[in-house]
């Protein structure tokens, strides 16, 4: 894969990872407004916004169309990201001297890494210009 197109693409998922989340953030808000308990609001908020977040890199991103399969093998790339996130967030925050928002911020960053390399190399191998 040459250097510009990665570039170009991980702009790009850097962009719709970003709509992703506020629409995770939001939805979420708006479920613990409505009395939702956290864990069913986190978890809803999750998922939809996966949905939101593979359609946009499915076609603005990777310029593929959207299939059930690959779907579920993006949903099966978030859920790993999500664990690693979690597990290097309580990690450094409980092993080195960063504050845990801190902690946060540079596993996002580890994550976010980790979930383009895993959707350019897996769920979207072969991806047409």
């Amino acid at each position: 894969m040459d250097m510009v197109k990665l570039r170009r693409q991980g702009s790009r998922y850097l962009l719709t990872g970003g709509s992703a989340a506020v629409v995770d953030t939001g939805i979420f808000a708006l479920e613990l407004a409505a009395g939702v308990p956290l864990i069913p609001a986190a978890t809803l908020s999750f998922l939809v916004a996966t949905v939101v977040n593979y359609l946009l890199t499915s076609r603005f991103v990777f310029h593929r169309e959207p299939t059930l399969r690959r779907y579920l093998m993006f949903l099966a790339a978030a859920s790993l990201g999500l664990v690693l996130n979690v597990a290097l967030t309580a990690f450094l925050a409980a092993h080195t001297p960063l504050p845990p928002v801190a902690a946060k911020v540079a596993s996002i960053a580890v994550t976010f890494i980790f979930n383009f390399a895993v959707n350019a190399l897996l769920v979207f191998r072969h991806a047409p210009e």
